[in-house]
């Protein structure tokens, strides 16, 4: 009866994780280059379950043989694995301002994927897919968190106005003649970089990642004026908040019928009237 107990408990931090996530997906429809958290739910390894007995010999001496007798399996419950990004192109959107720059994937191998390149708060490199670029007072391109955008070769990028261009190989001309080219990180597989929120990310063992631009068969193009939107998909998500709910009223009432049982065993059976 117990056990029982334990198995819908672990249901139901696996339906209230999975909505958890689901919710978080759903609040960043709207959040340009964010990637959807995606898992999947796993029972615990079964356990095999056997009783040990020994089986008596009519022999003089009276020989007594062990053996053991194969009960069935036992289910240990259910777990949510870890959530991992969804790394797939957002749609793209045009939005006229200068200071918004797409990422827009051509060709890539499997699991790989293009990141801008950003300087974090302690000056560690990190990456996003977020072009939603500002300046800021000192004319340094930023995310909209105000954290700096790289050029190639690891500097910040500084122009004199709001008036410059970049084209598609993500070269930048301010109206000063000043000049740069925004950095972009190149990942063989974006699944092993490790998510820090706000739509940045890093790698496992802090190294930076290779230079899109000398990646061979590996391809993009830059865009002014546009957008990569979140790539969650809301009818989607909508309906898989409401699969977990439902689970989790299903494995609640399962948890209810428990507890009356175990009321009812320890308050009425045995009871002298």
């Amino acid at each position: 009866m117990f056990r029982g107990f334990y198995t819908v408990a672990s249901g139901m931090l696996a339906q209230q994780r999975r909505t958890e996530m689901l919710t978080n997906n759903m609040s960043n429809v709207n959040t340009p280059g964010f990637k959807a958290d995606q898992t999947s739910l796993r029972a615990f390894p079964e356990m095999l379950l056997q009783r040990f007995d020994k089986q008596k010999i009519p022999t003089e001496k009276g020989l007594n043989l062990p053996f053991n007798k194969q009960i069935g399996s036992l289910s240990k419950g259910v777990y949510m694995q870890e959530a991992m990004p969804f790394f797939k192109q957002g749609d793209i959107k045009e939005t006229g301002l200068d200071t918004d720059v797409a990422l827009i994937d051509i060709a890539l191998p499997e699991n790989a994927y293009f990141f801008y390149t950003i300087e974090g708060t302690n000056g560690n490199t990190q990456y996003t897919r977020n072009g939603n670029f500002s300046l800021d007072w000192k004319g340094f391109l930023t995310t909209a968190s105000g954290l700096y955008v790289l050029s190639d070769t690891g500097n910040r990028i500084q122009l004199s106005s709001d008036q410059f261009t970049i084209d598609e190989n993500g070269v930048v001309v301010g109206e000063g003649g000043e000049t740069a080219r925004i950095g972009i990180g190149f990942s063989e597989n974006a699944n092993s970089l490790i998510k820090l929120g706000d739509g940045l990310y890093r790698t496992e063992d802090g190294n930076a990642l290779a230079n899109a631009y000398n990646v061979e068969n590996a391809l993009f193009k830059l865009q002014q004026g546009h957008i990569e939107r979140s790539n969650v998909d809301a009818g989607r998500t909508m309906t898989e908040m409401l699969s977990a709910y439902r689970a989790f009223e299903a494995n609640q009432k399962v948890l209810q019928a428990y507890d009356r049982s175990m009321d009812k065993a320890a308050n009425e059976i045995g009871r002298i009237g």
